[in-house]
């Protein structure tokens, strides 16, 4: 986070963010819901969705209730995705992302919400999100801008008709 973060956040935005809203929300991992893919010395990506309301922030920023959404009515939510530094940029966060749209799918949901980091926000419009809202958190009084973003999640179909193969 600090070293993908530079240039995007300052030094004081990062650190507020750390101890204020980044990190894995363990309900994720009780869901099943967060994949990591491994690098030779330890986790290089890692990335998640949920069906629950919460849409960002780790245990420490979450309410205690975390209720499931309604997958014909409310979008999914995509969480928690982090990349190595010495690993960004090898397509490992779209990996993931593919892997989250492909089960949030399978559990009938059709919209994707997401809080973006400045960094990670073009990523994510490179996997067709668009900004809905211009957000700035306060974490510890700190002022640390993010942007919530939306798509729609493609049917298998759709998919397959948009694959560069056909």
């Amino acid at each position: 986070m600090r070293r993908l973060s530079a240039g995007f956040y300052t030094p004081e935005q990062i650190e507020a963010a750390l101890e204020g809203v980044f990190g894995v929300d363990s309900q994720l991992i009780a869901d099943g819901s967060y994949f990591i893919i491994d690098g030779d010395a330890g986790p290089a990506a890692s990335g998640g969705w949920s069906g629950r309301r919460t849409l960002y922030g780790g245990d420490k920023a979450k309410a205690a209730s975390d209720p499931r959404l309604d997958p014909q009515i409310e979008p999914a939510r995509i969480r928690a995705f982090f990349v190595h530094p010495t690993h960004a940029r090898r397509g490992l966060a779209r990996r993931i992302y593919t892997e989250c749209e492909r089960a949030a799918r399978r559990a009938g949901f059709r919209r994707f919400e997401l809080m973006a980091t400045l960094p990670g926000e073009p990523l994510y419009l490179a996997l067709g999100f668009t900004v809905v809202e211009r957000v700035i958190l306060t974490p510890g009084g700190v002022s640390v801008p993010f942007a919530r973003m939306s798509r729609n999640i493609e049917s298998a179909s759709d998919a397959v008709s948009a694959s560069p193969e056909r």
